[in-house]
């Protein structure tokens, strides 16, 4: 996504600057410039960067936001409050959608100061106007979460994620337990409760909501095995009883 540029504008804490490079850095974003920070560089920007050093050392600072967006084709800027513009916002869904429907076009995202956001001025410099739904009861999110959600919306349709790489690999996956291996577990089960008496005739129906509890669970052999460690611990336990 080297087309996209995150713009912060006269931002005050510079410890929003570290959060917004690791943001960045985790969406494989990396282009990053700065209008007339309050403070950077700055021990407090590193610290919060965990790691995204490189964004920093490599952003660029700028005098104005007209210098910032010089070289750029597309500007969107980001704003929460309702403003004296006649300009309805595109949500951050939507706008992102957009974006990344342009990879050949040098485009800025820009966010504004922590307290004040974006002046009137500095959102006419923009071609769009973008916000990020949020509840009505508190709609207040501090600059980085702001620039984190955007940037993810970003990835998001870049990258086409594939839900299969939060998931285990089939391949070394442990077998899923067979219906010979859950029938025998079920009937030592069975055979167990009686023992200890937690199960009394008539006890069908408990047996059935039981089997439908393990068949939910979906138990691979690990797991079954590991249920028929327990009831074996169980009845050894049952056995030095009774011997005693």
């Amino acid at each position: 996504m080297n087309h996209i540029r995150i713009v912060l504008v006269r931002t005050s804490h510079p410890g929003n600057i570290g959060a917004t490079a690791r943001a960045m850095k985790n969406m494989d974003l990396h282009d990053l410039h700065l209008v007339n920070p309050k403070q950077f560089p700055h021990h407090e920007a590193s610290s919060r960067a965990s790691g995204a050093d490189d964004l920093l050392a490599n952003a660029t600072i700028h005098h104005s936001l007209e210098e910032a967006l010089a070289d750029c084709t597309l500007v969107y800027a980001t704003s929460a409050r309702s403003r004296t513009l006649n300009w309805s916002p595109k949500i951050a869904e939507e706008a992102c959608k957009e974006i990344a429907s342009q990879p050949n076009t040098k485009i800025a995202i820009v966010f504004g100061n922590e307290r004040t956001g974006l002046t009137n001025e500095e959102l006419n410099l923009a071609h769009h106007r973008v916000c990020i739904p949020t509840s009505e009861v508190y709609s207040s999110l501090n600059l980085a979460q702001a620039v984190q959600v955007i940037c993810y919306e970003l990835f998001k349709q870049n990258h086409h994620i594939n839900p299969s790489i939060f998931t285990v690999d089939s391949d070394s996956k442990t077998p899923a337990a067979t219906m010979d291996q859950m029938h025998s577990y079920i009937s030592r089960l069975e055979e167990q409760l009686q023992a200890i008496e937690f199960l009394k005739p008539p006890h069908t129906m408990l047996m059935k909501r039981l089997r439908r509890l393990y068949n939910r669970a979906q138990l691979d052999e690990n797991e079954i095995n590991i249920l028929q460690g327990i009831l074996s611990a169980v009845n050894r336990a049952i056995d030095n009883k009774h011997n005693e």
